[in-house]
C-alpha cells in the first residue's frame, strides 16, 4: 500500500538521516531491503525501539567479502534505487560504488547521504549535525541574544536537511528514470539541505529585513509577539501573533494596555515584552490554555514529547500510532487514493527476505553457512 508501492530500494544501513529517508519511503509503500553490517543489527537500542528501521526487513551482509559484494550487485539488478551513507570512496573500495551498480542496472537511482557532500575540502572529514549547522550559519542564528547558540536537537541537518531531501531526491530520480530509462547518482549533503532551509532568511537579509545578530529578528525570538513566555507554574506558552488581527486578539485576552498600531515598531518591543511576560506569569499554563481555547491569537502551550502523544488534535488525526506496544509518529504525508499501511515493527530476517528478491534458496543457505549473510 502507499504511493510508492512497487518501488524496490536497497538500503545500506547507517544512522540518522539515511534510515529516516528510507523510513519515509518505506512508510509510503516502497519495498526496502535494509542491509546491515555484521554484528551491527539495528545499530542502537532494542530492535523494537529502533523506530527508524520500521516497515522493512533487515539482514546482515559482509560487504568486505567478495561473495557479499556479488550478492549486493545481484540485488541491485532487481532494484529501482540504492541508498548508502558512507564517507566518499568507501562504497567504491568495497566494489559497490556507482560505477559497478549502474553497470549492473543502468536505471538505478544511487543515493549518497553524507554531511559534507561528495566533493569539497571537507568531504572526507567526519562530522555530525551540530558541525554542519555550525558551518552553514544555521546554528549561529538560533538562540537568545544574550547567550550562546541553541542546539535544535539533530532535527535540522540530520532529518530536515538530510533524510527528507534524500527521500525527495530519490523520488525525483525515480521519475526521471521512469521517463528516460536513465539512472543517476544523487549527492545529498546535509550542509546543502541546511543552507537550503535558510533561503527565506537570506532573502530577508538581502532586503535589509534580517540581521545576523541572533535573537533580534522577527522569527528568532527577538520579536515579543513571536516568543515563548513562562507561566506561574513554571511552564510555557508559545506566542505566534504576527498578523495585526491575531495580535489584537492576543492583547485583548491578556488584558494588557498597548497601542496596537505600534506592533511592528521595534522601539516598543522592550516594553511590550515586559507587558507580555508579566501577564503570562500571572496564571498557570492550564488557565491560559482555557482562556485561549478557540481564539485566533496563535497561542499554544509548549508540550513535552509525552504530553504531545496525548494531545487531542494528535489523537483525532492519529498523528501517533501504536506498533506492538510502542507509540510512535505515524506515516506522513497523507494520501486519499494511496494511503500508507499501518507501520510494522523492525524485523531482522536472517536472510529469508532475499527470496523475495529472486535469490535461490540454495544460494541463501550457502551464504548463511559461509557467514556472508546472517
Amino acid at each position: 500500500m502507499g504511493p510508492l508501492d512497487g518501488i524496490r530500494i536497497i538500503e545500506l544501513a547507517g544512522l540518522g538521516p539515511g534510515p529516516y529517508g528510507t523510513m519515509l519511503m518505506a512508510d509510503l509503500g516502497a519495498d526496502v531491503l535494509r542491509i546491515e553490517r555484521p554484528g551491527d543489527v539495528f545499530g542502537l537500542g532494542r530492535p523494537q525501539h529502533e523506530l527508524l528501521a520500521r516497515n522493512r526487513p533487515a539482514l546482515s551482509v559482509d560487504l568486505k567479502n567478495p561473495e557479499g559484494q556479488e550478492l549486493l550487485l545481484d540485488l541491485v539488478a532487481e532494484a529501482d534505487a540504492l541508498v548508502e551513507g558512507y564517507r566518499p570512496g568507501i562504497a567504491e573500495r568495497m566494489g559497490v560504488g556507482p560505477d559497478e551498480c549502474l553497470a549492473r542496472n543502468p536505471k538505478l537511482c544511487y543515493g549518497r547521504m553524507t554531511g559534507w557532500g561528495q566533493s569539497g575540502p571537507l568531504a572526507d572529514v567526519p562530522g555530525h549535525d551540530i558541525n554542519y549547522l555550525a558551518m552553514t550559519g544555521v546554528l549561529d542564528a538560533i538562540g537568545p541574544a544574550n547567550g550562546p547558540p541553541s542546539i535544535p536537537l539533530n532535527l535540522v541537518a540530520d532529518f530536515g536537511g538530510g533524510g527528507m531531501p534524500l527521500a525527495f531526491g530519490i523520488t525525483a530520480a525515480l521519475l526521471h528514470a521512469a521517463r528516460t530509462g536513465e539512472g543517476q547518482v544523487i549527492d545529498v549533503a546535509m550542509i546543502d539541505g541546511s543552507v537550503s532551509m535558510m533561503t527565506m532568511m537570506h532573502g530577508l537579509a538581502a532586503d535589509g529585513l534580517w540581521t545576523w545578530d541572533r535573537g533580534s529578528n522577527l522569527l528568532d525570538g527577538g520579536c515579543p509577539f513571536y516568543a515563548i513566555y513562562e507561566t506561574s507554574d513554571t511552564k510555557f506558552m508559545a506566542v505566534g501573533a504576527l498578523e495585526p488581527g491575531f495580535f489584537a486578539e492576543l492583547i485583548e485576552i491578556l488584558d494588557v494596555d498597548f497601542d496596537l498600531p505600534t506592533q511592528y515598531e521595534r522601539s516598543t518591543w522592550g516594553h511590550l515584552r515586559s507587558l507580555l511576560s508579566s501577564a503570562f506569569a500571572a496564571r498557570t499554563r492550564a488557565e491560559w490554555i482555557e482562556l485561549f481555547a478557540g481564539s485566533e491569537a496563535c497561542v499554544t502551550p509548549v508540550l513535552n514529547m509525552e504530553e504531545a502523544q496525548r494531545e487531542p488534535h494528535h489523537l483525532g488525526r492519529r498523528t501517533f500510532v501504536d506498533v506492538d506496544g510502542v507509540l510512535q509518529p505515524g506515516p506522513f504525508p497523507r494520501f486519499t487514493a494511496t494511503p500508507a499501511a499501518e507501520p510494522e515493527a523492525p524485523r531482522h530476517t536472517g536472510g529469508s527476505a532475499l527470496g523475495d528478491w529472486g535469490i535461490p534458496a540454495d544460494r541463501i543457505a550457502e551464504l548463511q553457512a559461509g557467514g556472508v549473510v546472517s
